[in-house]
């Protein structure tokens, strides 16, 4: 696959935001701990309540009946404040679970568009869809059922110790197993996690691809080859889920041999003591059910511990989202001095040591239209790029009013130049919603004129749109697109081929609309259609990276250079 995948956060900092992030809501977490030691103090009154009662029943002084109820009112206590305590820990997961996802979007939003369109859409899409639901499974149920089993074994440990200290022994001799083969999981756990949701980012980018390029998939014959691919993203993922699958085949029957071990032992050591006079009835029944009553939360911590292995592993990829490079060099006080954009000695490499784009000079006269035609590959989407910002160049430099654009702030640099691709979305909300986000204090009438100049052929402002709404056609969502770009208007525009999913007529009814409306701005459109170039003051041809033809359309169809060949090849099939 071509895609870069995303950096991943370390230990380190996965515990280090974790920490700072728990400890925003010192008092939640402290009156939870409350309500939860609280609750585990009222479940340990029944043991020793019933280790006195077989000594009475032992003895002829046992009162069945208050101690019945006693029990009854601490079984109702601890119900009360499980209760709450769930409810406590549940709103602090949930308000920690959206500061995480907040933070994330932010992150998101922050990424160099460089670095999306190499990393693909597979990793992101996974990181913010199969990773966020992981977290948020941790979030809501692990990290509470931890809190919980962790304050609940420590109370026990603690009155186990008070019924006699001798009792904690067989606990003390399966720790060290309990302890090893956690440690042994633990060291393999979170990687094989890693491993997994990587790989399910290879299959989600393998498939999306596909998708997306189903009619070319269909018109090359490529099925068998996107099948095989595909079949590979599966392997992988089996392999990857197989490996975290032994590895829980093996931890987890270690683990139920250690809940064994201490209740035998317990059971045997009291017999021994009681018989020799060392322990009583009540202290051995009390020790034993104690020990048994810790299988349950040791059980639920080392169960939700392979849960937190799966959310640390995906709060890993999610931080690693902010470790990404920003590819812009730092932001300028200057201000350009004029509309002008200037391309110098301009090269670009994709891939060290691979130049994409060779030596380009060009310079835009600020209103002009300039068309960009050339062979597919040969670097026109790429100058589109460096012209409107995105990507910065390997040598050379892209300035506008003598300012290079990476070193433009970016709202300033949306403000001189905008790129607008074949590529759309449709926001889910309104018209009105989709339209107005390139200019938030737009005016109703603004909307309108803007979605006029696009001749927008959809339903009304106030009709829902995207996801669970009105399905726009492909040549609509250009539009809307379009329409955001009139709004935001920039003086420089950068259309790679933008109108490309509109038919012919259509298309150059836009393209004149757009003319219109955008008098006076610097255009710069990136066409397959030759009737764009025509329209054009002038036209670019890029060959192989490099500018080979320069002029306007009668002194390059007159020149007899590629540019006539294309032309007298496109006029002959358009007529």
């Amino acid at each position: 696959m071509s895609a870069q995948i995303l950096p991943v956060a370390t230990r380190a900092e996965v515990r280090a935001y974790a920490r700072r992030l728990t400890l925003r809501h010192p008092r939640a977490l402290a009156g939870a701990l409350t309500l939860h030691g609280l609750a585990a103090v009222s479940g340990l009154v029944a043991p020793w309540l019933l280790g006195d009662l077989v000594e009475g029943v032992r003895s002829g002084t046992a009162d069945v009946d208050l101690v019945a109820l006693v029990i009854a009112g601490f079984v109702i206590a601890q119900g009360v404040f499980v209760r709450f305590a769930y409810y406590a820990s549940t709103r602090l997961g949930e308000k920690v679970l959206a500061e995480l996802r907040e933070e994330f979007v932010d992150r998101v939003l922050d990424l160099p568009l460089s670095t999306v369109e190499r990393a693909g859409t597979g990793d992101l899409v996974t990181r913010t869809s199969r990773d966020v639901d992981a977290l948020a499974r941790t979030v809501r149920m692990a990290v509470p059922e931890t809190l919980i089993a962790l304050v609940t074994v420590s109370f026990t440990l603690g009155a186990l110790v008070l019924v006699g200290p001798v009792f904690i022994l067989p606990c003390l001799v399966v720790a060290p197993l309990l302890w090893g083969c956690t440690r042994w999981y633990l060291a393999r756990a979170r990687d094989g996690y890693l491993r997994e949701n990587a790989a399910w980012a290879e299959l989600t980018d393998s498939l999306a691809e596909t998708v997306k390029g189903a009619r070319t998939v269909d018109a090359l014959g490529l099925g068998d080859d996107r099948q095989r691919r595909c079949n590979v993203g599966i392997r992988g993922s089996w392999a990857a889920e197989r490996y975290t699958l032994r590895l829980r085949t093996i931890y987890y029957p270690m683990v139920e041999t250690g809940y064994v071990i201490p209740v035998v032992g317990t059971l045997l050591l009291g017999g021994l003591l009681y018989i020799n006079d060392m322990a009583s009835l009540a202290q051995v029944t009390a020790a034993t059910l104690y020990v048994q009553q810790l299988i349950e939360p040791l059980d639920m911590l080392l169960t939700w511990l392979d849960e937190l292995q799966v959310g640390g592993a995906s709060l890993a990829r999610l931080l690693g989202v902010a470790a990404v490079p920003q590819d812009r060099e730092a932001a300028t006080t200057a201000r350009p001095d004029c509309e002008r954009i200037d391309v110098r000695d301009v090269r670009y490499a994709y891939r060290e040591g691979t130049d994409v784009l060779h030596g380009v000079d060009l310079t835009l006269r600020p209103g002009e239209r300039l068309a960009v035609v050339g062979p597919s590959g040969a670097g026109k989407s790429t100058l589109g790029r460096l012209l409107a910002g995105i990507h910065g160049p390997r040598t050379g430099s892209v300035s506008v009013g003598s300012v290079p654009l990476v070193e433009l702030p970016l709202d300033d640099l949306r403000g001189h130049v905008a790129l607008v691709t074949q590529e759309h979305h449709v926001f889910r909300g309104t018209v009105r919603d989709n339209v107005v986000m390139a200019r938030p204090d737009a005016s109703a009438g603004d909307i309108r004129a803007a979605l006029e100049a696009v001749d927008w052929s959809g339903p009304g402002l106030d009709a829902e749109v995207g996801a669970g709404g009105l399905a726009l056609s492909p040549a609509q969502a250009q539009q809307l697109a379009l329409a955001r770009l009139v709004l935001a208007d920039p003086h420089t525009l950068v259309l790679d081929e933008a109108t490309s999913l509109l038919d012919p007529r259509a298309a150059r009814n836009l393209e004149r609309s757009l003319g219109a409306v955008l008098d006076g701005r610097t255009v710069v459109a990136i066409a397959h259609r030759l009737q764009t170039a025509h329209d054009a003051d002038r036209v670019a041809v890029v060959e192989d990276g490099r500018i080979t033809e320069l002029g306007s359309h009668d002194e390059l169809v007159a020149a007899g250079g590629s540019y006539a060949a294309l032309w007298t090849s496109w006029h002959g099939r358009t007529h």
